[in-house]
């Protein structure tokens, strides 16, 4: 991985997605998961951030399932994202409710810690939703 993030700082995320498994309306479990940041993987075929159209503006790994459903895969942990995407070799990382602000439409969902017994989804609207948490 071009990047380390120490473990111990997803130990709180992990802690709030396994609270969010069992309830999703965990609101203390939801602002921790807006507030925190999260791995996004950058897939070697994707242009890098000189080849990005604004300063600023991020690509998003669009990955679309065999049920059609179209989602960006996000990850609390380089284990994590090693584990669900062995051959993604760098990413960036990314405060979540930033990723919430410029959510792109309704019909791309937001997969956290795929692969995970922890693994949540959560649709366009909701990932907007995350990011009013973190603001207040």
């Amino acid at each position: 991985m071009t990047q380390n993030m120490p473990e111990q700082n997803a130990e709180p995320v992990q802690q709030a997605l396994h609270q969010l498994a069992a309830d999703r309306n965990n609101v203390v479990a939801l602002g921790t998961l807006a507030a925190s940041e999260v791995l996004l993987p950058v897939p070697e075929d994707m242009p890098g951030p000189e080849a990005e159209p604004e300063p600023g503006s991020l690509q998003l790994p669009v990955y679309e399932q065999g049920d059609g459903v179209r989602l960006v895969p996000v990850f609390t942990s380089e284990d994590r994202l090693a584990q669900a995407l062995p051959q993604i070799r760098s990413y960036r990382t990314v405060r979540l409710a930033l990723l919430g602000q410029g959510w792109p439409t309704d019909e791309l969902a937001l997969s956290i810690d795929a692969g995970s017994p922890d693994t949540v989804t959560v649709q366009g609207e909701g990932v907007r939703a995350l990011a009013s948490l973190a603001s207040g």
